[in-house]
């Protein structure tokens, strides 16, 4: 599967400020989706945040919205998003069939929401670096999980670099100067 912009969406998960400081790579994870969140506005890909239980967990991280364009943000009590009857329907409705998913805590809201994706049909990317736990472990041991029920494992720059498709249009040319230019010599962590 290759992922195309008109028909992807990037799923930001749980990435809430009460509950960053015990991630482990919680802050690799907020600027990876953040960077990913800023591709995406710029080739019209839709952007959505979950928070869980926000009134203890906080809002989703100051600046994780900093980066963010024009996004939507959903309340869930679900661990996976996809059980709220609310996402489900606007997912189906968005006419998106690839999901980019990432988030904390892997091995428990963003893995659940992926199995759920997984067997409601939609194609899943799991963005191994912007997808952490408290314990690195259980990160990678959800990771592997997911791998096994289908996700793709990618980069944020597999995604960036599938979604331009071609480097000779106005699209790439703009990316490329506000995204990709001094992106890579950036040391990463693969969770």
């Amino acid at each position: 599967m290759r992922l195309k912009r008109e028909a992807s969406l990037l799923l930001i998960v749980d990435l809430q400020a009460g509950l960053l400081p015990v991630i482990d790579g919680g802050d690799q994870a907020v600027s990876e989706a953040g960077w990913l969140g800023g591709v995406a506005e710029a080739l019209d890909v839709p952007v959505w945040l979950t928070e869980q239980y926000p009134a203890g967990l906080g809002g989703t991280a100051p600046g994780l919205l900093d980066a963010l364009g024009e996004h939507r943000r959903w309340e869930k009590v679900h661990f996976n998003a996809h059980a709220e009857t609310e996402f489900a329907r606007a997912l189906v409705e968005s006419g998106r069939h690839q999901v980019v998913l990432c988030g904390a805590e892997a091995h428990i809201c963003v893995l659940q929401t992926g199995l759920a994706l997984l067997e409601a049909g939609y194609e899943v990317a799991w963005l191994a670096e912007a997808t952490a736990s408290r314990r690195h472990e259980e990160a990678a041991l959800a990771r592997r999980r997911m791998a096994q029920a289908g996700a793709l494992m990618v980069s944020a720059d597999m995604v960036a670099y599938e979604w331009l498709e071609r480097c000779d249009d106005a699209a790439f040319k703009d990316v490329h100067r506000r995204f990709l230019k001094g992106r890579s010599a950036r040391p990463l962590r693969f969770f």
